[in-house]
């Protein structure tokens, strides 16, 4: 097993290279020889685990097997049933339930490690491949709370190995055309952002159900649980729906936002946000009675940050969900479709507007007809195949090592993934700091909900909430067992 800090980039197939020129110096016969065009030697192949293989999870493992430059040492997932798929397109690799099993017995054996589980297992599951000097690729949202964000992001650098979070988008020529646009003073100086999605697609704002179901018998409970609290396993949560309880999932905000907050992040060269504030669509139970559900995400929000920028007004930056969406840009023609409809981002500027759909795709200046017109030089980096390209940009960093000019062509590494999943997360610490509530002094029966009507403030360095303490529990999360990061 290697040590902490190893960089697998200084791979064995520099070893093996120089192993053959020593042995062999008086002739070397070119790879392309001796398997043809486009032959890739097995010492030049990234050896992969793959923890999550079903689902979402089927699709990474998909995705990196199409690059034509890997071999899949290892499988791991809870659900026999949901890892078919994967099984199958890779039946020589062994297969496992339980993803601390697998890197402690497979650590010598590969290289890289790809993460595609619930929200609540990322981090754990990360850091574990990262500590032992892994590669990894992880699924949006990066983490499940901020803390963990942070502390992705630090291994990252500490252990010195290629990082890529799975929003697609941010390898697509989407947000790049935005980047240079803005760049070139098209739009003049950003002053609000509009982010909105129409998900979510799974119950949210519901209660916990109270009839307890015996589990699937190819479904390991308890390992599916991991760092959340045990509780009895229900129906309708596993594989989708869990989404929208916050003991596992991050809601339509954690779902989506890594995919369209990304490109004005990057536009605009976004850090911590100073301040958020929210509201939230009500849930009705009965006859006119409000639920109150605090285990489960609401069924909408409307998300306000504010981002200091030295030298210049605050950038104002709003998040929706749930069907709620901005008003309509005048500049937007009666027949012309704002983003792609359920979803998008427009950016105003001084001087104009640009918008995008999901994925930063089809950018726009506004009204769109400037679009065509507007010729500036191309200055970023375009990764082949745009955001189909994804899997491929992390695999050829991997390859290349840590440092390499692949590397510093990543799309999504954690510098850049993790301070914008804790922008996104920090829109669900406001959403659970205004729904917090503690009964009244003078009647136990009735709440208080303290968290309303306040300008959460957030310290981005210290990782806290500077003027409302009961927000900082959401911070960070207790894990059940032995698990930690």
């Amino acid at each position: 097993m290697k040590s902490e800090g190893s960089n697998s980039g200084n791979s064995r197939r520099k070893f093996l290279k120089g192993s053959a020129l020593a042995a062999a110096g008086f002739y070397i016969v070119p790879r392309n020889v001796l398997g043809g065009p486009g032959f890739i030697a097995p010492s030049d192949k990234l050896r992969v685990a793959s923890i999550g293989v079903g689902g979402m999870g089927g699709s990474d493992v998909r995705g990196v097997t199409k690059t034509g430059k890997v071999d899949f040492i290892a499988l791991c997932d809870v659900d026999d049933s949901r890892a078919k798929g994967s099984r199958e397109l890779h039946p020589k690799a062994k297969y496992y339930n339980d993803f601390r099993e697998m890197l402690d017995k497979e650590g010598n054996n590969i290289d890289a490690v790809t993460v595609s589980t619930p929200d609540h297992m990322h981090a754990v599951a990360a850091m574990a491949a990262m500590k032992m000097g892994k590669h990894v690729y992880v699924q949006k949202p990066l983490a499940h709370d901020i803390y963990e964000a942070r502390m992705l992001t630090e291994a990252a650098k500490k252990y010195k190995v290629v990082t890529q979070m799975g929003n697609q988008g941010s390898s697509g020529d989407g947000v790049r055309q935005m980047v240079e646009w803005y760049d070139a003073g098209l739009i003049g100086e950003a002053t609000k952002v509009y982010s909105w999605t129409d998900r979510p697609v799974w119950p949210q704002g519901i209660q916990w159900p109270t009839e307890p179901v015996t589990p699937p018998s190819d479904l390991d409970w308890d390992l599916w649980l991991g760092t959340a609290p045990y509780k009895d396993y229900v129906g309708n949560l596993v594989p989708f729906n869990w989404r929208g309880w916050w003991d596992y999932g991050t809601g339509a905000l954690g779902d989506m936002a890594c995919h369209i907050m990304e490109p004005p992040f990057r536009v605009l060269g976004l850090g911590y946000p100073k301040s958020a504030e929210c509201s939230v669509g009500s849930v009705y139970v009965g006859e006119f009675k409000r639920g109150y559900f605090p285990e489960s995400c609401p069924p909408s929000s409307h998300i306000t940050l504010r981002f200091d920028r030295p030298g210049k007004d605050d950038l104002e930056f709003h998040w929706m969900d749930g069907g709620i969406q901005p008003n309509r840009p005048e500049e937007l023609a009666p027949n012309e479709q704002m983003g792609d409809g359920g979803n998008g981002v427009i950016i105003e500027g001084t001087k104009g507007k640009m918008m995008c759909s999901t994925y930063g795709k089809n950018p726009q200046l506004l009204p769109t007809s400037k679009t065509k017109d507007a010729n500036v030089p191309q200055t970023l980096h375009r990764v082949d195949g745009g955001d189909g390209g994804h899997y491929n940009n992390w695999v050829e960093a991997c390859i290349a090592g840590h440092g390499s000019e692949e590397f510093k062509n990543l799309s999504s590494p954690f510098s850049i993934a993790g301070p914008l999943t804790e922008s996104v997360l920090m829109g669900n610490l406001a959403i659970r700091s205004y729904d917090y509530r503690t009964p009244k002094a003078d009647n136990a029966n009735q709440f208080d909900y303290p968290g309303r009507g306040i300008k959460l403030v957030w310290d981005g360095p210290e990782m806290k909430v500077s003027n409302f303490e009961p927000a900082n529990q959401f911070v960070k999360r207790d894990y059940r067992g032995d698990y930690s990061l």
